[in-house]
C-alpha cells in the first residue's frame, strides 16, 4: 500500500484577512515535506462554495506550484468535476496534459460528478444525467489525448475535428480514477475499467470490504474500459494525525475528526433535501437520502471521537497505533491510502509533525510491492 497526502483546504471561521493565503502557503510547504518523507502522491479536491469545509476551487493552479517544487511525488486530481458546466472535456484534456508535461508525467486523473447542493444547484447541474455526463466526458478526454485529430458528437458535448494540444507525457495517458460514495457507484466505477476512489470517511476500514467487492465485480464485468487501458487500483481516504504519543494525538484530533465527517454527511444530505423540494427522485444520488436520514434522526450528533478512534475509522495516535490502523486499510484491499491530514482545524505545525512521523515510523513498514513489513 502506498500513501498520499490528501487535502480539502479548509478555512475555519472567523476568517482573518490572511487565512486563505496561509492555508495555501501551508499546503505547498506540507506537500514538499511530504515528498521528503516518502509520500507517494499529493491529491486535492475541486470544490465550490463550501464555506470552511473546502476553499479549493481551482486545484490545477496549486498542482502547478507543487509540481515546480517536487520531483517524484505524483499529483492526483481528487477529483476533476466532469458534468457541464463545471469543466468542458476539451479544457479538462488540456489542463491535465499541461500538468503532466510540467511534472514530467506524474499525474493521476481522478474524476467525479460532485455531491453537494451548493455546487450542483450553484452550477445548475442536471442531476438526472450527471453520471452519464461523467462517463461521456471521460471518453472525450481520452479521445483528445490519444488521437492527433479528434471529433465527437455525443449526447452532451460535440466538437468538429480538431487537434487538441498538448498531449500528456504519460502514454497513452495518465491513469484514470472514478470517485464514488455509494454501493452501486463502486460497481459502476469498476465496470468502467478505471481506478477506484472510494470516498467514505468516518467508518472502520472493514466497512470498505463489500464496496471493494462491488468494485471488483464491476471490473470483472468490464467489456471496454473508458480509458485506453484498464486501471485496477483502489484508493480511499481517511483522516490522519500522528503525534509522539496517543494522548497528544487524541487531544489534537478530537475537534476536527468529529467535525469533518458530520459536516461532510450534511453536505451530501443537502442534495436529498434539494431534490425533495423540487419533487424530484434521488436516482443515482440515493446515498444522499441515507445521509439526510442520519442527520434527521440525530445520528450525526452522536458521532463521537471515541468511536472514530476505537473503531479504527481514522489513522490517529502515536506511531505504533497509526501503523496498526494503516495495516487494517491494507488488509481490506486498499492500494493507495489518501491521508487527510487537516480535516478542519489542525495546525500547520501539527500537520508537519504528522508528515514527519508517518514518514519515519509508518510508511517504511510498507514495501514497494504494497505489503506491510513487521
Amino acid at each position: 500500500m502506498k500513501f498520499a497526502l490528501f487535502y480539502e483546504i479548509p478555512v475555519p471561521k472567523p476568517w482573518g484577512p490572511d487565512d486563505e493565503y496561509e492555508a495555501y502557503q501551508n499546503t505547498i510547504t506540507q506537500a514538499v515535506a511530504g515528498e521528503q518523507a516518502g509520500f507517494h502522491a499529493f491529491w486535492t479536491v475541486e470544490h465550490h462554495f463550501l464555506d470552511e469545509y473546502s476553499h479549493c476551487s481551482n486545484p490545477e493552479v496549486l498542482y502547478g506550484a507543487i509540481a515546480a517544487k517536487t520531483e517524484r511525488m505524483r499529483l492526483g486530481y481528487g477529483v476533476r468535476l466532469m458534468p457541464k458546466p463545471y469543466n468542458h472535456p476539451v479544457r479538462t484534456a488540456e489542463s491535465v496534459a499541461v500538468l503532466d508535461l510540467i511534472s514530467d508525467g506524474r499525474v493521476d486523473f481522478g474524476t467525479g460528478r460532485s455531491s453537494t447542493r451548493a455546487e450542483l444547484e450553484g452550477f445548475d447541474i442536471d442531476v438526472e444525467t450527471a453520471r452519464e455526463q461523467w462517463a461521456e466526458a471521460i471518453g472525450h478526454v481520452v479521445g483528445c489525448w490519444t488521437n492527433e485529430e479528434y471529433e465527437f458528437t455525443g449526447k452532451h458535448w460535440s466538437m468538429p475535428k480538431r487537434n487538441v494540444h498538448p498531449k500528456p507525457r504519460q502514454k497513452p495517458h495518465p491513469p484514470i480514477f472514478g470517485a464514488t460514495s455509494s454501493e452501486s457507484g463502486h460497481y459502476e466505477v469498476g465496470k468502467a475499467g478505471i481506478g477506484l476512489c472510494s470516498f467514505t470517511v468516518g467508518v472502520p476500514p472493514e466497512e470498505l470490504i463489500p464496496r471493494i467487492e462491488n468494485y471488483r465485480r464491476g471490473q470483472a464485468d468490464c467489456v471496454e474500459p473508458l480509458g485506453a487501458f484498464r486501471n485496477e487500483q483502489v484508493a480511499t481516504f481517511t483522516m490522519v494525525l500522528c503525534a509522539p504519543t496517543d494522548d497528544e494525538a487524541d487531544a489534537a484530533a478530537e475537534e476536527s475528526f468529529t467535525w469533518y465527517p458530520a459536516a461532510g454527511a450534511r453536505l451530501i444530505g443537502s442534495v436529498a433535501e434539494w431534490l425533495e423540494e423540487k419533487e424530484q427522485a434521488l436516482g443515482t444520488y440515493e446515498y444522499a437520502g441515507d445521509a439526510k436520514k442520519l442527520d434527521d434522526d440525530g445520528m450525526l450528533d452522536l458521532l463521537t471521537y471515541d468511536f472514530i478512534r476505537d473503531s479504527g475509522s481514522a489513522v490517529v495516535g502515536g506511531p505504533e497505533r497509526c501503523l496498526e490502523m494503516a495495516k487494517r486499510y491494507e488488509a481490506v484491499g486498499v492500494d493507495l491510502l489518501l491521508c487527510l491530514v487537516n480535516p478542519y482545524k489542525i495546525s500547520h505545525e501539527q500537520v508537519m509533525q504528522t508528515i514527519e512521523l508517518m514518514g519515519e515510523h509508518v510508511i517504511p513498514h510498507f514495501n514497494e510491492t504494497g505489503s506491510a513489513r513487521s
